[in-house]
């Protein structure tokens, strides 16, 4: 009986620490999954959760390539993408319960 499984990828940690730098970079997320679970896993859905990239001086055209990328991955019918917000500095909340950390 195959088993119905959610795949969520953190679109910036897999770019980070998986292929940039490699010839990886336009990687299709639903193969991946499917040769990482076992054959009795039938892919649902991906989720991929990724920033909209921002152009540097020394890279202007990161946004074209990451653009070029996310219309691909949504031709796939498993893949959906959600954008939230990269932040270049740490936020600091308090805890739930007020106690301080250290």
């Amino acid at each position: 009986m195959p088993i119905a499984t959610n795949v969520y990828v953190d679109g910036f940690n897999l770019y980070y620490g998986g292929v940039k730098g490699t010839p990886f970079k336009w990687l299709n997320i639903v193969e991946m999954s499917r040769r990482l679970l076992r054959s009795n896993h039938m892919i649902n859905r991906v989720r991929y959760f990724t920033a909209r990239a921002t152009p540097r001086p020394n890279n202007l055209a990161v946004t074209e390539r990451q653009t070029a990328y996310l219309r691909a991955l949504e031709t796939l019918p498993e893949v959906s993408v959600h954008f939230g917000m990269f932040l270049t500095n740490p936020a600091t909340l308090p805890l739930a319960d007020g106690m301080p950390t250290s």
